[in-house]
């Protein structure tokens, strides 16, 4: 009878479920980067329509003038968010093993 292999300890990572979980947690950071990025590009837009309503149509509800600097204050908290996230992204993606840039070339060969 053949040995049956002995299975990990538990909570110990073999290298291939290491590198699959850096790169799903790579995209997942893409993912909120891209949505940080939308939320400030979002409130820009709403800032800038919003001062200009301010500007020309100087709306007379009670509530505008407290209402309309929101998107400022969102675009304020929202970009040091965007430019954190993107500073991680970065530097997940330089520390990503350089085998995954290889791997065309290694199709490219075996064709």
């Amino acid at each position: 009878m053949k040995d049956i292999p002995v299975m990990s300890t538990m909570g110990r990572h073999t290298p291939c479920s290491r590198s699959s979980r850096r790169h799903v947690s790579a995209q997942r950071l893409t993912r909120f980067v891209q949505q940080a990025g939308r939320l400030l590009c979002w409130s820009l837009t709403a800032g800038m329509t919003t001062a200009a309503l301010e500007l020309l149509i100087t709306p007379e509800a009670a509530w505008w003038h407290m209402m309309w600097p929101l998107p400022w204050y969102l675009t304020c908290l929202s970009a040091p968010l965007w430019a954190t996230l993107r500073t991680h992204e970065k530097a997940a993606h330089q520390q990503a093993p350089e085998e995954d840039n290889d791997i065309p070339a290694k199709w490219e060969q075996a064709a």
